[in-house]
């Protein structure tokens, strides 16, 4: 506080700016958010122990990989305003690098698991800095079909440069000491499995990495981004330069997804072209963005547990139909259509929920 400021205040007095910060907080625990993200880290982390299933295991982690993966997709298009269809590029760089490194050009050990995430780290961000430096001079849709070409781009690099990243065929990384599979051990009494060691280290990561994104936004930083989103012109003429604040929002993302990318890696225990570059990834991160809210950060985990919910829990429907009605061809037919009633689902949810379900529960509530 300068003299101005504190002149004519009592010693110990708060300032207006932080009385205001300090209501703030104090809201902020009485909303049910927190509460409700605390539940859900609780139940994330006894998914493994309370849980036989694996294919459960595999769901809980993907949503959690998923929906962190999609707030960093928000601070982009949600929080800065700026739309990218090559988000996706960075979570498979991530990948890669962990799969090269542990799979085909080093032993499986933790120095070189933590080399290849620092240097994946350092190219993304370099690239994110490069691909800004290309692409935000333009506005809109032309930035977003930049960023589609260079994801396209990857792609085909990854499919065409057999001999580096084994092309189609993919590449198997080795995991060292307590990650790999062979791994067993006892904590306090419970078995636990090198899947247990890794789906705890993959899970950590993704609560580090979006507490780190939720202190972001509400950084003088993340508030000068929305500024940005809400009037760029206006902005300028208060003085930020604002190509060195977006600049600094996609490096940021960037290496948020690059991470999220290498524990990807690690959990499947296999990468290839179309798994992490694939334009389905994209696609899915759009889809769950809009499904969970726009400009909310948390409804990237609400949007990957519908769509990936969804995903997993329809195809089944084929096996629940010939069980229930054995011999019917109609039956088999409509439960073979699953991919329609996912779309479907999604106008639903768009109709109802026009903001994403978070967005519109902020606002008031559904239609």
């Amino acid at each position: 506080m300068t003299p101005r400021e504190g002149a004519g205040a009592a010693p110990g007095a708060l300032t207006p700016v932080q009385a205001a910060r300090r209501h703030e907080r104090a809201a902020r625990l009485r909303r049910p958010g927190p509460w409700l993200a605390l539940g859900a880290v609780i139940v994330l982390a006894a998914v493994p122990v309370a849980v036989p299933s694996f294919q459960i295991v595999d769901l809980a982690l993907k949503i959690a990989l998923f929906g962190t993966l999609v707030a960093s997709y928000d601070l982009l298009i949600g929080y800065t305003g700026i739309v990218s269809f090559g988000h996706a590029m960075f979570f498979g760089l991530g990948a890669y690098a962990v799969a090269l490194t542990l799979g085909r050009f080093g032993a499986a050990t933790y120095a070189h698991l933590g080399l290849a995430l620092a240097i994946a780290v350092v190219v993304a961000a370099a690239l994110a800095f490069l691909l800004g430096a290309f692409s935000l001079r333009v506005k809109a849709i032309f930035f977003a079909m930049i960023t589609l070409a260079f994801a396209e781009f990857a792609l085909i690099l990854a499919v065409q440069l057999s001999g580096f990243t084994g092309g189609e065929d993919g590449v198997t990384p080795r995991l060292p000491g307590a990650f790999a599979v062979a791994w067993s051990g006892t904590v306090l009494g419970v078995p636990v499995t090198g899947r247990h060691v890794v789906y705890y280290a993959v899970l950590g990561g993704c609560l580090a990495l979006f507490a780190l994104m939720a202190r972001f936004v509400r950084s003088p930083i993340g508030r000068t981004l929305q500024a940005i989103r809400d009037n760029e012109l206006r902005a300028e003429a208060l003085g930020y330069r604002t190509f060195v604040y977006q600049s600094i929002a996609t490096a940021f993302a960037s290496v948020v997804a690059t991470l999220l990318g290498g524990g990807y890696a690690m959990w499947v225990r296999y990468v290839n072209p179309e798994s992490v570059l694939g334009i389905h990834v994209m696609l899915d991160i759009l889809l769950m963005v809009i499904i969970g809210g726009i400009g909310t950060l948390y409804g990237g985990v609400v949007g990957a547990a519908v769509l990936l919910t969804a995903q997993q829990m329809l195809p089944g429907l084929r096996t629940v139909g010939a069980a229930l009605f054995p011999g019917s061809e109609l039956v088999q037919r409509l439960t073979d259509r699953w991919l329609l009633y996912f779309g479907v689902l999604f106008i639903l949810v768009v109709f109802f929920f026009p903001r994403g379900v978070l967005g519109t529960l902020r606002r008031g509530g559904p239609r």
